[in-house]
């Protein structure tokens, strides 16, 4: 622990005359009441108040010293930490385009997708997971990271609002998607590199188409798990008209050939998830994967310390006036 305001510790040296004119004080004291003689409480025993009644003075001292403790605003230090950890390198590719508000999944599948993703992020606290999102273009959302507070913060950030305002081409950019999360995994040390790409459609945007992305994939190592997301057949999907929002029946079209032969090419699996717990099979398959050990460094932040002292100073005033007005309260 240090103190950001060292300089206040001065104010200490002000105990030396409070306490020496405390001393000189209590023994210039008149007594309240006068006798001819003392000499018959010479041998009465001295009472515990007799012995508590310099406390609320020590009492006071004490909160003293506490405030300005306080006042030097003490800090834990900064602190850098290295260990071991055993787990495995994950990108999460998901589609934002307009096309995952349909409500085929509760309540839609953008929003599907995102429960079940933070349950797997928050069940596996030792790897390390980024997430890249892609509807016509694409880009990295969060780079991986083993501070998976933050990662869910973003995650749950998530919509298909940047399309609907214009800040992303609207389409779907598989290869795009694909690449950006190989870019972020080729360099990667592990034993096993995941990518996990989510869409509800087919291959309509972009440069890189996606099996080339996928060879790619299987040149670094990386095994790709696609999930085409939505019912068969049609689904209801939330169409704005004139200020208020009208539902009209969108038929499904997932390119299940094109993600199967992504998956083939990487050694992965290709799920159709037409539900919530379809979507969940994905991360059970995951869970078998094999685990490799990476060194991970930890930032500890400073962080103002100052709240037990200023707690402290307080329960020592408050029972110092208690006992200064009730127990050991004086008449002059």
């Amino acid at each position: 622990m240090q103190f950001a305001n060292p300089y206040y510790l001065l104010l200490l040296s002000l105990l030396i005359p409070y306490i020496l004119w405390y001393v000189l004080k209590s023994g210039d004291k008149d007594p309240s009441l006068q006798i001819s003689s003392t000499l018959a409480y010479r041998n009465a025993p001295k009472t515990f108040r007799q012995y508590m009644v310099h406390a609320p003075f020590l009492l006071r001292c004490m909160a003293y010293v506490m405030i300005v403790l306080v006042l030097c605003r003490p800090q834990t230090s900064n602190s850098w930490s290295d260990r071991t950890i055993e787990g495995i390198d994950i990108m999460l590719c998901v589609d934002i385009s307009t096309s995952m508000l349909a409500e085929d999944l509760r309540p839609n599948r953008i929003e599907a997708a995102k429960k079940v993703a933070s349950e797997f992020i928050s069940g596996r606290p030792n790897d390390n997971i980024g997430l890249t999102i892609f509807a016509g273009e694409s880009f990295t959302q969060c780079p991986m990271t083993t501070d998976h507070a933050v990662l869910l913060n973003m995650f749950n950030g998530l919509s298909c609002d940047m399309v609907q305002r214009g800040l992303m081409d609207d389409g779907t950019a598989i290869g795009m998607g694909l690449a950006n999360a190989i870019s972020r995994l080729k360099d990667s040390k592990a034993k096993s590199k995941v990518i996990i790409l989510l869409t509800d459609g087919s291959n309509n945007a972009g440069d890189i188409s996606p099996l080339t992305a996928a060879e790619i994939a299987k040149s670094f190592g990386i095994r790709v798990y696609t999930i085409g997301v939505g019912t068969n057949g049609t689904a209801r999907y939330p169409y704005p008209v004139g200020g208020r929002i009208e539902y009209v029946n969108i038929p499904v079209e997932i390119d299940s050939k094109t993600l199967a032969s992504i998956a083939g090419t990487t050694n992965g699996e290709f799920y159709r998830a037409t539900n919530n717990n379809k979507l969940r099979e994905v991360y059970q398959q995951i869970d078998k994967l094999e685990k490799t050990k990476m060194n991970v460094k930890e930032y500890s932040k400073r962080y103002e310390a100052f709240a037990p002292f200023a707690l402290a100073a307080c329960l020592l005033l408050l029972i110092e006036l208690l006992l200064r007005e009730t127990w050991l309260k004086t008449v002059p």
